[in-house]
This record gives structure tokens, sequence and C-alpha cells, in this order.
């Protein structure tokens, strides 16, 4: 079909459905539509990391960013006062500069793609790279012992979460004295 494989044709497909839901999120005036828009974006992005033999990296990315992110910023739009009338107006002036400077991180971020090099398949293991079994042979054999110290880290955060959040039960004596003080007053 033209000179291109499914590949190239799957990549530009999502390409142009990434740029173009990533524009109704910026320009859609309703937020709640802005935030399901971000969500088709995600599920496009995820399809490029498919594309990439990533699929560890895709299904990490639709659940953590389309399932938990997301529900999150729904949750706070959803319980926001977002009417017209409580919103500041932005003058034309605010938009021009907001516009310039748009502009200049655009031209800096072609600036700095422009020297980088094009990933080929031909290097060492590229095919072979984003496979799950892959990942965890690499994760469990060379990055075992800093695996197990984040491990480790995160069961602390758990447990101070836990101690922090749980109700915590005073003496009776205290209570007792507290109590009898505040109604002596």
């Amino acid at each position: 079909m033209l000179g291109y494989t499914i590949t190239q044709w799957l990549f530009g497909i999502l390409s142009f459905l990434a740029i173009m839901f990533a524009l109704l999120v910026v320009f859609s005036r309703n937020p709640v539509n802005s935030v399901l828009y971000l969500v088709l974006t995600f599920f496009c992005i995820a399809g490029h990391y498919l594309l990439m033999n990533a699929q560890f990296l895709a299904i990490v990315h639709i659940v953590v960013y389309a399932g938990a992110i997301m529900v999150l910023f729904l949750f706070i739009i959803m319980l926001m006062n977002l009417n017209e009338d409580s919103e500041p107006q932005k003058t034309w002036l605010t938009k021009l500069i907001a516009g310039i400077a748009g502009g200049i991180m655009f031209f800096v971020l072609l600036a700095a793609l422009k020297g980088s090099e094009q990933m080929t398949e031909n290097s060492y293991g590229a095919s072979q790279i984003g496979l799950v079994k892959n990942l965890g042979m690499v994760l469990f054999k060379d990055f075992l012992f800093p695996f197990e110290i984040a491990s480790i880290l995160l069961l602390a955060a758990l447990v101070g979460a836990i101690l922090i959040g749980k109700k915590r039960k005073g003496n009776f004596r205290q209570k007792i004295i507290t109590y009898d003080q505040r109604n002596s007053n």
C-alpha cells in the first residue's frame, strides 16, 4: 500500500489521532470532555508503545494514567464549582504572551530533537527489549538489590501511612484528666 508497511500506517494513524485528541484537550470548553479526550490521547500513546514492542509499558501506561490518574482528575473536576461567572477572564495580552511562550517552547523542543539519533532495530536486542519476560529477567538478575530496597521502602511507607491514619487510643487516666479540665471551667 503506497510503499508503507502496516506498522508505518498504524504509526501514522495513531500519531494523527493522538495529536487530534491532544488538541481537543486544549481547546475543549467543557473540562469533563477535556479529561475524556486526554484518556483517548493516553490510549493512542499506549498504541505507540505497542508498536515499539513495549507491551509492559503500554499496559502500565493504560492502568496508571488512563485508569487511576484520570479518575482522580475527573473527580476533582466534578467536585470543583466550575461555572463561567466566577472564572476570571483573560485579556488578549495574556493570551498573546502565552502563545509566544508556547511557540518558543516548541522551537526549543525541535532544536533539542534535531541532533538526536534515530533508534534502529539493528542495535543489540532492540526487538526484545520491551517484553515482560526480558524485563523480569533484568529486574531480578541485574537489579535485584535495588528492587528489594525499593520494596522495603514502600513497605515502610505503607506501615507509616497506616499508623498515621489510625485513631489513637489514649490512656484512660489521661482522658479523665482532660475531661475534668474541660468541665471545671
